[in-house]
């Protein structure tokens, strides 16, 4: 496989695992809504559940950028 079809897929599936990590974190954002409607404290597991996804979240936006950049300079060559 060449080193660009190769980047090509990591980025495929870097997007995948984004879109799967953001849906996560809307479910657990939820809470927190209905915590404010509800004029309620969220419980400590929501708030760490959407600290830990947010977290995977920058981390593979980080990814996908270092990946697209990768991609870019093969490309230009």
């Amino acid at each position: 496989m060449s080193k660009k079809s190769e980047l090509e897929k990591k980025i495929r599936e870097s997007e995948a695992e984004l879109d799967m990590l953001e849906q996560k974190r809307l479910r657990s954002m939820s809470s927190f809504i209905e915590a404010l409607v509800s004029r309620d404290t969220p419980s400590e597991e929501d708030v760490e559940y959407f600290k830990t996804f947010s977290g995977l979240i920058e981390l593979e936006r980080e990814n996908l950028r270092r990946l697209n950049e990768e991609l870019e300079r093969l490309t230009n060559k």
